[in-house]
């Protein structure tokens, strides 16, 4: 045998090594993210809405300092739960084109900033609706059977961890919005049960097309987000306890239904997870102990309204240190409130779960 044909021996064996040390550490094969902009890691990117954050300062202390179409200084929670399940670092947007099924293989993103259970919370920003989201996940297990084969694709789709984060806003842009039609249908608690069996319809579709392991994430304590409070004149901007009422009892459904799925779908591992809402108002209420200064106004521009667009890059007052506010802009953790957020649910949630 030549030197170089040696050589290249040498070279396949220690790829396949490298590659078999990959999969014998990761704890699942993907992490296949479905949701709202607590999730998206860049969707909006390529549909014609208004709600998008592929410009700075967004994703300012991401790698590169890139606008991933994140809603964050820098990343998510799906992309820290994925690389401590030893997964990739990011999870890339399924409708990214610099990525391929080979990207999406190991951890895929279908959700869109804005959106919600109800498919008339897309439409109030022109974004894409959960059922839309299904869609896309179907036309990826094509994609993915034809890439690995099928017996491989049903392992992966079988024994990847789904992850479902939204609810926040068929409350704040749709429910309690100025133009809403659904608080002349429904109280706020028939909306609940509304949109507890929207959810329910949609994972029991992902259980018939093969999904075996969720994590469903509640909502946070919505009267604490800044633009909340920044609303909040007369309770002298603290947070609208009307609003975390209602997220505490709607993430009480949530769980309700999520017992009872579990009891009907044979085979199926499902867990509620309340960390959205508990841990992040662990952290409002004391901030010094995660090394937070402020949680009332975000760190883009005025940190009271501001989202998206109005997070301009030439602000003068956005702050400089992102690390000491627990929100980025008016409505999104920043990147250390996410990690915080993602580390808690992964070493006291899902690592029992799996």
């Amino acid at each position: 045998m030549g030197y170089m044909n040696v050589l290249s021996l040498f070279f396949i064996q220690t790829v396949l090594l490298l590659v078999l040390v990959a999969e014998t550490k990761a704890k699942v094969p993907a992490i296949i993210v479905f949701g709202d902009s607590s999730v998206d890691t860049g969707n909006n990117n390529v549909i014609s809405t208004l709600l998008k954050s592929n410009f700075k300062p967004y994703g300012r202390d991401f790698e590169g300092g890139l606008p991933t179409g994140r809603f964050c200084n820098g990343r998510v929670p799906p992309d820290f739960i994925s690389e401590a399940f030893g997964l990739k670092p990011t999870i890339p947007a399924y409708l990214d084109p610099q990525y391929s099924i080979s990207d999406f293989a190991t951890g895929v993103c279908f959700a869109s900033a804005g959106t919600g259970y109800d498919n008339a919370t897309s439409d109030v920003l022109n974004v894409i609706p959960l059922w839309k989201e299904l869609e896309n996940y179907k036309d990826y297990q094509n994609k993915l059977r034809a890439y690995v084969g099928h017996r491989k694709a049903r392992e992966i789709i079988r024994e990847s961890l789904y992850v479902m984060s939204l609810g926040t806003n068929d409350f704040l842009e749709n429910y309690y919005s100025f133009r809403s039609t659904r608080r002349s249908q429904f109280t706020v608690r028939q909306y609940q049960d509304f949109l507890v069996g929207l959810a329910r319809d949609f994972i029991t579709e992902l259980y018939r097309l093969g999904a075996r392991k969720l994590s469903l994430n509640g909502v946070p304590p919505m009267g604490c987000l800044p633009l909340e409070r920044a609303t909040n004149i007369m309770g002298q901007y603290e947070c609208l306890q009307e609003y975390n009422d209602v997220s505490m009892e709607f993430n009480g459904k949530l769980e309700g239904m999520a017992s009872q799925l579990k009891r009907e779908l044979p085979g199926f591992k499902m867990v509620f997870t309340s960390t959205t809402y508990d841990a992040f108002s662990q952290i409002i209420r004391n901030p010094a102990e995660y090394g937070f200064e402020a949680t009332s106004v975000a760190c883009c521009a005025t940190g009271m309204y501001e989202m998206g667009y109005a997070c301009a890059q030439n602000s003068l007052l956005t702050c400089s240190d992102a690390d000491k506010y627990v929100f980025w802009d008016s409505f999104h953790p920043t990147q250390k409130t996410n990690q915080i957020l993602a580390d808690y649910v992964v070493k006291h949630v899902l690592y029992k779960f799996m």
